[in-house]
């Protein structure tokens, strides 16, 4: 009977680590990944081709990325349900690197036009 008791006690723990993710709401996050999904074939099939060079169609890219990421990690990766430590070793990093994408691109603007600046001297 104890073999019995700790088979219950092991599935509980099992369930309640996991109870958020039932079949409904593992379609709902199918079905929204599946939706910005078809957002950026849109974009990239339909919008894109018709303005090239817009300078506007990259972060939309980036931002759909991102929620896309979001909800991977959220959900398959269970990381919703786990404690705030864990998700701040996950975001913090992330938004660091984002940061850093972002000075960098700034930096190479700058280099790019000092280059001209330089070329049109000589």
């Amino acid at each position: 009977m104890s073999s019995e008791t700790a088979t219950i006690h092991h599935d509980d723990a099992a369930h309640g680590e996991h109870e958020g993710m039932t079949k409904k709401r593992i379609l709902n996050v199918f079905y929204i990944l599946l939706g910005i999904t078809a957002v950026e074939f849109f974009v990239a099939l339909v919008i894109a081709p018709k303005h090239p060079g817009a300078l506007w169609i990259n972060p939309i890219y980036i931002v759909l990325t991102l929620v896309k990421a979001f909800y991977i990690i959220a959900y398959f990766m269970h990381l919703k349900f786990e404690k705030m430590g864990l998700i701040m070793a996950i975001v913090l990093p992330v938004l660091f690197i984002i940061g850093l994408i972002l000075v960098l691109t700034n930096e190479s603007h700058y280099w790019i036009e000092l280059r001209r600046a330089l070329s049109s001297l000589l």
